[in-house]
């Protein structure tokens, strides 16, 4: 158990991918999730040949063991396992070898084998996409800081379609047969309407009813956009910060998105352990292990 040299071997292959035999595990690793993933929707159809139950349920027996052996032996060569199991990628990989055991107690759990889809992200550090994954977190990044203004904006909106289906209620309530019975169905309505989806299960009949739906598509189309706005405004603002970093050399700004070095003097544009955490983060394998 504490053979060091098996361990750091085992490490290379499974959590670094520039070797070949690292590389061809985590491609054999993507495959094998993939297949056990179409396995899944390929079985949920109805009117299958009875003949293909065995070959299925074989199959994903054997791809649950090899998850289950992947994720123990990743935690066996982890030189830091706890932080490995409760990371992202250690969860996402815990929960992708669970489903089949829990179907022995929840039939249905199963299906959440589905779960494994997310292990597919390690195809950015296989493939060396490093800069999507950055791209992303900075997306993160940018979400968070905006979460408190997309509350607010929710909240407004939460209020907004609550008036809106009661005043509808109000003008087509008295209908007869009408189907704004009550003020939860028109809160529906007014959510199926502002937010362009138009079910048309529920319509208004008379003249202000459908006045007053005509505007809540309107107002609809300028409210969508308006999160949009909130987030893009944000991430401006983190590209500019980005692009105004000032070399502590020669005080000069314009430099390249990840640039380390300035590109007029060649000083370093960051401290050690900024660029470090930084490095870290492009490839998430090298956070957990």
């Amino acid at each position: 158990m504490h053979n060091q040299p098996l361990k750091h071997k085992l490490y290379v292959i499974i959590f670094e991918s520039d070797t070949p035999a690292g590389k061809a595990f985590d491609v054999t690793l993507i495959i094998c999730i993939l297949l056990s993933i179409l396995l899944a929707i390929i079985e949920s159809l109805q009117g299958l040949p009875s003949w293909l139950s065995t070959p299925f349920i074989v199959l994903e027996y054997l791809f649950t063991v090899f998850f289950t052996f992947e994720y123990v032996t990743r935690i066996y060569c982890s030189p830091n396992p706890r932080k490995y199991i409760f990371s992202f990628f250690g969860i996402v990989d815990l929960l992708a070898t669970l489903p089949l055991y829990l179907a022995f107690f929840l039939p249905g759990a199963r299906y959440l084998l589905i779960i494994r889809a997310f292990r597919i992200i390690r195809v950015f550090r296989i493939f060396k996409l490093f800069n999507f994954w950055l791209e992303g977190e900075r997306l993160l990044t940018s979400l968070r800081e905006s979460s408190k203004k997309i509350a607010v904006f929710f909240l407004f909106v939460v209020i907004l379609v609550v008036a809106i289906g009661t005043l509808m209620y109000m003008i087509e309530g008295t209908q007869p047969n009408t189907q704004f019975n009550n003020i939860p169905n028109s809160i529906y309505w007014a959510i199926v309407t502002m937010t362009t989806v138009g079910y048309g299960d529920i319509t208004p009949a008379t003249a202000l009813g459908k006045f007053l739906s005509a505007c809540v598509m309107l107002i609809g189309y300028t409210i969508i956009a308006v999160p949009t706005g909130i987030v893009s405004a944000s991430m401006m603002k983190e590209y500019k910060k980005l692009k105004d970093l000032q070399c502590p050399n020669c005080h000069k700004t314009g430099h390249e998105e990840n640039a380390t070095y300035c590109k007029y003097c060649g000083h370093k544009l960051k401290n050690d352990e900024i660029y470090q955490q930084e490095n870290t983060a492009t490839d998430p394998d090298r956070t957990t292990s």
